[in-house]
């Protein structure tokens, strides 16, 4: 498995822009045709929303390729003031219809990691 990008983010609207272009990047050097791109980037934009409902500040997003491109975004230091939203049930189903090998990693009540993978 070779390792593509580690990004750490803050969460919040104001950097969803950059992760998505990034991620596009990322999509591109792994080979991915733009239908699958733009599913990858709904999927990487919904894991980083669960961890913002989950009550994290910050993110790590790791790519890396292996048969396509794998994903892992995963909540950083303490997670506080843990609130469920009602569209966490849609943003788990998108990441269900959409990419491949979802994995949810909890902790507790709320989510601290999102993994996926997308095929070429």
């Amino acid at each position: 498995m070779k390792r593509l990008l580690h990004l750490g983010v803050p969460l919040g609207s104001e950097i969803m822009t950059t992760v998505r272009l990034a991620t596009g990047g990322v999509c591109s050097l792994a080979g991915l045709d733009l239908e699958r791109s733009e599913d990858c980037k709904v999927c990487v934009t919904e894991s980083l929303l669960l961890l913002t409902h989950a009550g994290y500040r910050e993110a790590s997003i790791d790519f890396s390729e292996d048969e396509g491109l794998r994903a892992r975004i995963a909540g950083e230091g303490e997670a506080c003031c843990p609130a469920s939203a009602p569209e966490d049930d849609i943003s788990a189903a998108l990441l269900e219809a959409l990419a491949e090998d979802v994995s949810v990693q909890r902790q507790g009540d709320g989510i601290c990691a999102i993994a996926f993978r997308f095929k070429r």
